[in-house]
C-alpha cells in the first residue's frame, strides 16, 4: 500500500493534482447545480407570466 500511495517517486506530483482535479470538478458541480436552480426558477416566473391559450 506504501508503494501505492508513493507513486513510484512522484507522489508529490500526483496527489496534489488529484486534488485539485477534484476541487475543480466538485466547484463545477456546485456551480452548474446553483445555474439550474436558477434557470429552473427563471422558467416557472416566465411560464407564470405568460398570457394562458384560449
Amino acid at each position: 500500500m506504501t508503494e501505492f500511495l508513493n507513486m513510484g517517486g512522484y507522489a508529490a506530483t500526483v496527489w496534489p493534482s488529484f486534488g485539485a482535479a477534484v476541487l475543480i470538478l466538485g466547484a463545477l458541480l456546485v456551480v452548474s447545480l446553483r445555474q439550474d436552480r436558477r434557470r429552473r426558477a427563471e422558467l416557472e416566473r416566465l411560464e407564470a407570466e405568460r398570457e394562458p391559450r384560449s
